[in-house]
C-alpha cells in the first residue's frame, strides 16, 4: 500500500516555528523570501493556539463563528527578470498541529517529499507540482489549502481576501510553499490575522491576562496591609522597611501594566510596544531590588552589622550588571518579533541571567549561615528566630523553584510540537506567584510595628566589626549603656523612649 504521509519532515520546521511564537494576532510579511526545505520553498505565515467559539469542540461542521484566520493583502512578487512564464500554483496551507501527519509524504522508503514529484504523480497519488497533503481523520475538509499562480509576464500574484473559520479548537499552522524551481526570488507581503471568541490575544497568552488581573488585585490587598501598618508606625520604619515598600509599589505598577498591556494587545491584535517596555522596565527592577534587599538581610544589615562597608560596591555592581542582563533577555522575548530570535541566541541571553541569579543564590546562603551563626554566639533570640523562618522560607522556594524548572524540562520536552499550549501560560505564572508568595513572607517577618527598632543595629563599644564594616550607621543605634548601668539595672529593665531598648536588654542580658 502507498503511504503517502510522512510526519518527520515537519519535525524541522515545527520545532523552528515553535522556537518562535509570534506575540502578534496579527501577522505582517514585509518581502520575507521562501526558504528551500527538501524539494519545497517555504515560508512560515505563523502558528498560533486558537479556540474554537463553538460550544460543543466536537463539532466541526457548523459554519460561522467568531474564530478565524482571516488573509488580508497577501501578495507574491517575483523579480522581471523571471517573469517571461506562467507559474505553478504558489500554495497557503492551513493545518492543525495534531494533523502534521497528513502533509507530505513520499512513496520510497526513507525518501522525503513536500512537493508531489513526477514519479509520485505517475502512480497517480497526487498532482505534480502540488503539495502532498492527504484530508484529516478528524474532518475531512482540513487541511485549508489556497493557491495562486502568475499568468504570463505577471510580477504581481495576489491572493484573494478572504476568511477560514475555526470550529475547533487546536494549534495551527500556516505555511506558504511552492515547488516551482523557476520561481527564484519569489517574496511574500501582506498580513494575516488570527482571532480568537474573546479577542485577538493569542491562545496560549489569553489566560495571562485574567492572571495579571488576579494579581493586580493580590498586590493591592498586600499594600494596603503593608502601607496601613507603614502610616501607624512611621517612626519606628527601617531603611530596611523602605525598601520592602518599594518593592511593592513596583509590584503593583509591573502587574498593572501587564494586564493593560494583555487588555490592549487582545483588543487590537498588535502588542503596545511602549506599555510592554514600561511592564518589562518596572518588572526587572523590581526582581533586581529584590534579589539585592534578600542579599542584604542575609548579611545582617542593620541587624548585627551598620553598614555593608567594603561590600557595598560589590552587591551594586552584581545589582547592575542583572539588571542589564535581565533587561536585554526580557525586552527581546516581550517585545517585537519573537520569530527573530533563533534558539542559539536566545541560550546566548539565557546563561548570564541563569549565571548571575545563582551568584546570588549562593551568596545570600553564605551570607546567612554567617549571620544566623553570629546571632546564636550573641544569643539575640528574638532576631534569630526571624532569621531561621526567613532562612526556612527562602530553603523552601529554592527547593520548589528546581522542581518546577525540571518539571519546565520535562514538560517541553515531551510537547515538541506545542500541543500543550493551553496549559502553557502557568509557565511564566508560576514564578510570578512564587516571588509573591515569598515577598508575602518577607512582608510578614519585617512588618512595621512598635518594636520595630529591637530588630535594629545596636553597636557596643567593644564589639569586633568585619573588616568590611564601618563605624558610620545607617540604622540609627539605640543609646550605649555601659555595663556597670547595666548590672545595676538587671532587676528592673530600661524602658527606651521609642520602647525599644527593653527587647535589646533582654537579649544582651544572657551574654
Amino acid at each position: 500500500m502507498l503511504k503517502l504521509q510522512n510526519p518527520l519532515f515537519l519535525l524541522p520546521l515545527l520545532c523552528f516555528c515553535f522556537v518562535y511564537l509570534s506575540d502578534a494576532s496579527v501577522h505582517d510579511y514585509n518581502g520575507e523570501k521562501f526558504v528551500s526545505k527538501g524539494n519545497a520553498f517555504i515560508v512560515h505565515g505563523g502558528s498560533e493556539g486558537i479556540y474554537s467559539s463553538f460550544a460543543d469542540p466536537q463539532n466541526v461542521t457548523s459554519i460561522g463563528g467568531d474564530s478565524y484566520i482571516r488573509f488580508e493583502k497577501i501578495t507574491f512578487h517575483r523579480p522581471k527578470e523571471f517573469a517571461n512564464f506562467s507559474s505553478q500554483s504558489i500554495q497557503a496551507i492551513v493545518f492543525e498541529v495534531q494533523d502534521r501527519e497528513t502533509i507530505g509524504g513520499s512513496a520510497y522508503g526513507g525518501q522525503r517529499a513536500v512537493c508531489c514529484t513526477a514519479d509520485l504523480a505517475k502512480l497517480g497519488v497526487c498532482s505534480e507540482g502540488e503539495v502532498i497533503h492527504r484530508p484529516s481523520t478528524h474532518n475531512p475538509s482540513w487541511p485549508k489549502v489556497l493557491r495562486i499562480s502568475f499568468n504570463g509576464d505577471d510580477v504581481v500574484a495576489t491572493l484573494p481576501s478572504q476568511s477560514i473559520q475555526i470550529t475547533k479548537t487546536g494549534m495551527y499552522n500556516l505555511y506558504f510553499i511552492h515547488c516551482d524551481l523557476n520561481l527564484k526570488g519569489l517574496t511574500v507581503e501582506g498580513k494575516t490575522v488570527w482571532k480568537n471568541p474573546t479577542g485577538y490575544l493569542p491562545g496560549r497568552m489569553a489566560p495571562l491576562m485574567n492572571f495579571y488581573g488576579f494579581m493586580s488585585l493580590a498586590f493591592v490587598i498586600l499594600g494596603v496591609f503593608w502601607f496601613s501598618q507603614y502610616a501607624r508606625f512611621w517612626r519606628e520604619v527601617l531603611p530596611l522597611q523602605n525598601c520592602i515598600t518599594l518593592v511593592i509599589t513596583l509590584g503593583m505598577l509591573e502587574m498593572a501594566l501587564w494586564y493593560f498591556d494583555y487588555a490592549e494587545f487582545n483588543e487590537s491584535g498588535i502588542r503596545p510596544v511602549a506599555i510592554t517596555m514600561w511592564a518589562v522596565t518596572f518588572g526587572t527592577i523590581k526582581r533586581t531590588i529584590a534579589q539585592i534587599i534578600m542579599l542584604m538581610v542575609a548579611m545582617g544589615y542593620g541587624v548585627v552589622r551598620p553598614t555593608l562597608g567594603g561590600l557595598t560596591s560589590k552587591v551594586i555592581m552584581l545589582g547592575g550588571t542583572f539588571f542589564l542582563a535581565s533587561e536585554v533577555l526580557e525586552l527581546v522575548e516581550n517585545v517585537g518579533a519573537v520569530s527573530d530570535l533563533s534558539g542559539k541566541a536566545r541560550l546566548f541571553l539565557v546563561l548570564p541571567v541563569a549565571i548571575l541569579d545563582t551568584f546570588f543564590i549562593l551568596w545570600i546562603f553564605t551570607s546567612l549561615s554567617a549571620t544566623l551563626n553570629k546571632l546564636q554566639a550573641r544569643r539575640m533570640v528574638v532576631k534569630l528566630d526571624i532569621y531561621r523562618k526567613f532562612t526556612n522560607a527562602l530553603a523552601v522556594a529554592l527547593i520548589v523553584s528546581v522542581g518546577w524548572i525540571c518539571y519546565e524540562l520535562y514538560f517541553k520536552s515531551n510537547d515538541v510540537y506545542n500541543e500543550q499550549w493551553q496549559n502553557a501560560w502557568i509557565i511564566p505564572a508560576f514564578w510570578q506567584v512564587l516571588s509573591f508568595s515569598l515577598l508575602c513572607v518577607i512582608c510578614v517577618l519585617w512588618a512595621p510595628s512598635q518594636n520595630s527598632m529591637r530588630y535594629a543595629y545596636s553597636g557596643e563599644p567593644n564589639e569586633d566589626f568585619d573588616k568590611d564594616d564601618t563605624t558610620l550607621t545607617l540604622i540609627k543605634p539605640s543609646p550605649t549603656l555601659s555595663k556597670d548601668f547595666r548590672s545595676a539595672t538587671e532587676a528592673k529593665p530600661v524602658q527606651g523612649s521609642n520602647g525599644a531598648y527593653n527587647g535589646d536588654l533582654e537579649e544582651d542580658k544572657t551574654e
